[in-house]
């Protein structure tokens, strides 16, 4: 039997540790061993619950509350270290292979004893770009002689080109056209659009906001669905009225998906973009940033592209989808389904496992991950 540890940051229930389940899912179902090895769930900083005293809420606000995991029932065995720290050799089991799925995970990875497995890196973002102030050391992860495999066709550009990795592989990331799903329908009664609330900044979320108010103004009636993984917060308010749901189940988050006329994707930089393809699925057309997967899917698909940052542009698009007739927006959603059913995670599936077999056959052979240059605590170390 192979066998295969991933090795994370918090396992909660982020796009990124999804990607990571459904992997470890479909590895196990191929007769693969699958563990996980994660940090504990973040505790709030002291200024969050300073800030959470002075607004009334207590001095436990912020602190994360059970949320479960994409991990629960999709791995063998999964480890909780007792803080977030580096691994070592004694946390992990012997492998075939050890996926580092964050740039920390992969300065720890690449130095582990060749019995823990052939290092493997998962490049889900550009890394540089959520880490303020350790851009020098994501950026030494991505130069590791290690195999990686990027989640997007811009990734694996960005560490061919800029990091001179040639060996590089891209295995995008898909959607399961049975989860995502919704009968075809006509337009909304009253023009609808979505988004995904997240306060990250580089989410964009304000962008699409901001377009949301600037296409009010021509569409009085518009209306916003919304969901996401924390409540919405001062800073980034939603307009009255609209419809929020907190961490839907599979069933409401179709629904909320189908409630759309379009689906705003206003994000300022990403590494794919899984609410794209899943709105696609569910018969929605998305406009979106010129951002991870977006050029890709989003033309193709019915949608509309704008510039980073460009809110006008945005509202615009929002504006031209309420205009159009009924027949027009039916044509454009059956293209969204029809572009999202492209992307398979069998398909994906197949790619990783292939990649990863790979890497493990140059461990194996002490010939290193990446162009024959022996791996830190590889085989030929």
């Amino acid at each position: 039997m192979s066998r295969i540890t991933f090795v994370l940051p918090h396992a909660g229930l982020s796009g990124g540790v999804r990607v990571v389940a459904i992997y470890a899912e479909a590895l196990r179902k191929r007769g693969w061993h699958v563990s996980a090895v994660s940090w504990p769930r973040p505790q709030p900083s002291l200024r969050r619950r300073v800030k959470g005293v002075l607004r009334g809420e207590g001095w436990n606000a912020g602190r994360p509350k059970t949320e479960g995991s994409h991990l629960d029932g999709v791995v063998d065995d999964h480890t909780v270290l007792d803080r977030p720290r580096p691994v070592t050799d004694a946390d992990l089991p012997d492998a075939d292979v050890v996926v580092a799925t964050f740039w920390p995970t992969a300065e720890a990875v690449s130095g582990l004893s060749p019995a823990k497995g052939a290092p493997v890196y998962l490049v889900q973002h550009d890394e540089r770009v959520i880490s303020p102030g350790q851009e020098e050391r994501v950026a030494a992860t991505y130069r590791l002689p290690i195999a990686k495999v990027a989640v997007a066709d811009w990734l694996g550009q960005m560490l061919r080109d800029e990091f001179g990795d040639a060996e590089a592989e891209v295995v995008p990331n898909a959607v399961d056209a049975e989860r995502f799903q919704a009968p075809p329908r006509g337009k909304a009664a009253a023009p609808t659009v979505g988004l995904m609330c997240a306060p990250t900044h580089f989410k964009g979320c304000d962008v699409s906001l901001a377009a949301f108010d600037m296409a009010k103004r021509d569409v009085p009636d518009l209306r916003l669905v919304a969901f996401g993984g924390q409540a919405p917060t001062p800073e980034l308010p939603l307009p009255a009225e609209s419809d929020f749901v907190l961490r839907p189940d599979p069933e409401t988050m179709n629904r909320v998906y189908a409630s759309a006329d379009a689906w705003l994707f206003g994000s300022r930089i990403e590494g794919f973009g899984l609410p794209i393809l899943e709105a696609m699925a569910c018969r929605t057309p998305v406009i979106a940033t010129r951002a991870g997967a977006a050029p890709d899917l989003a033309p193709p698909g019915g949608g509309w592209l704008v510039d980073v940052d460009d809110a006008p542009a945005m509202a615009r698009a929002i504006v031209a989808c309420a205009g159009l007739s009924s027949e027009a927006w039916s044509e454009r959603s059956e293209r969204a389904r029809a572009v999202a059913s492209g992307w398979t995670w069998e398909h994906a599936a197949d790619r990783f496992e292939a990649a990863v077999r790979r890497a493990a056959e140059r461990h194996t052979a002490g010939a290193g991950a990446s162009g024959g240059t022996p791996s830190a605590g590889g085989a030929g170390a």
